[in-house]
């Protein structure tokens, strides 16, 4: 049994490693020594979402508009649009450490954080497995968790191991799948190859319909009927910016796909389906249950 004496020994070592700088090389390239966690403002939802899983989400005193999640994260004051960022708004809540994606913008931003002296982070944006293991460990890093950086890797390897064996136990004529990026009837996307939902729709085993087409273009009746999905796939959010389910239905060329005629659409959590992280293995799998042995439209939650 541990004596008092020893208690206090490894209360202070503790002490002294939580206050040593944690030293990385980000998603950049970029040698960073992060003297500090005391005050984090993290820029990306699933970032975020990474620091309250290590356990130091009491140390995140500010997000962007992308980190809902978990839900707590909400009574956070938010800085803005991780694209549209000011430098002001960010300092205005002293961080010690601010870390986001690898494309946050404008770059400028990081310069003026850099040069008022914050340590700055950034993190790896490929949407793969590869990618999401490659995020957690460069987060876990910067935050001096390590250990509980690698326990949920682990996590997500288990996650991956049961969406195979279900996809194993359900093997059926593979469905092709077409993601819309929608935010209101007038802006309307058709996305493919290098678009993180796509990624995560091809995880859960549907085929990827908008072959040819990189990262997100304009929708256009011929780019829909052309693609002929067996599944419609959307965010949640954008699917209420159309008017749901029937105002879907109505934009150019839906109707002429398999999906449309059988109303077969899938609805997801924007940041449970557009973000490579930790929880990818377990949206792939509500993805495939809901696309494989639902019929019809299906909402899907975190």
């Amino acid at each position: 049994m541990m004596g008092r004496n020893g208690l206090v020994f490894w209360a202070f070592l503790s002490l002294v490693a939580w206050a040593q700088p944690y030293r990385l090389v980000d998603a950049t390239g970029k040698a960073v020594e992060v003297r500090s966690i005391e005050r984090i403002v993290s820029l990306d939802g699933i970032t975020t979402e990474i620091l309250f899983a290590l356990g130091v989400g009491d140390k995140v005193v500010g997000r962007d508009d992308s980190s809902y999640y978990p839900p707590q994260v909400l009574r956070l004051p938010s800085v803005g649009y991780q694209f549209r960022l000011s430098a002001e708004g960010i300092l205005s809540l002293k961080p010690t450490l601010v870390i986001g994606r690898e494309d946050v913008r404008p770059p400028q931003v990081l310069d003026q954080l850099r040069q008022a002296g914050v340590d700055v982070v950034l993190v790896p944006t490929e949407p793969s497995i590869a990618g999401a293991k490659r995020k957690i460990r460069v987060v876990a890093q910067a935050v001096g968790q390590a250990e509980r950086g690698e326990a949920l890797v682990r996590a997500l390897e288990r996650d991956l191991l049961a969406l195979r064996a279900f996809q194993a136990q359900h093997a059926s004529k593979r469905l092709r799948g077409l993601f819309l990026y929608l935010r209101g009837p007038g802006t309307t996307f058709v996305c493919g190859e290098g678009s993180t939902p796509v990624g995560v729709m091809e995880l859960a085993g549907l085929e990827n319909a908008a072959k040819g087409i990189r990262e997100c273009q304009p929708m256009t009746a011929e780019s829909v009927v052309a693609a002929q999905p067996d599944v419609l796939v959307v965010f949640k959010r954008g699917l209420e910016s159309v008017g749901g389910l029937e105002g879907l239905l109505k934009l150019p060329g839906i109707a002429q796909t398999p999906a449309g005629q059988n109303r077969r659409v899938v609805a997801m959590d924007d940041l449970y389906l557009g973000s490579f992280g930790p929880r990818a293995g377990r949206a792939a799998l509500d993805l495939f249950r809901a696309a494989y042995l639902m019929s019809g439209f299906v909402e899907v939650g975190p």
